[in-house]
């Protein structure tokens, strides 16, 4: 087997067995991971003058990310252990005001 038709058969088990709330949900993590990929390449080219607000914007883009991936284990229907999805979305949304707010008192 060759790696393009790996990839192509990936995908389309991918596009046809994944629910489309997964789907967002990998969507939201790929936008989060280019982020941090971005944040990181930024700061090797110019420098991190602000230090603080480096390592606070690169904390609050993993944060998200980890987060989101125990948002997207708690809503996938093939886990063994259901999570209501008010219960898996209120405790995405209340870690990341906590997060957040952590974030912004490191910026100092």
């Amino acid at each position: 087997m060759n790696i393009g038709s790996i990839v192509s058969k990936f995908f389309s088990e991918y596009s046809a067995n994944t629910p489309k709330r997964l789907k967002v949900v990998d969507v939201f993590l790929a936008y989060v991971m280019l982020t941090g990929i971005l944040e990181f390449a930024y700061c090797a080219i110019v420098g991190t003058f602000p230090f603080n607000s480096f390592l606070s914007g690169f904390i609050s883009t993993v944060g998200t990310f980890v987060l989101a991936v125990c948002l997207r284990m708690q809503v996938d229907p093939s886990n063994e252990k259901r999570y209501s999805l008010e219960r898996a979305y209120a405790d995405f949304i209340v870690c990341n005001i906590i997060l957040h707010l952590w974030v912004f008192n490191f910026l100092g």
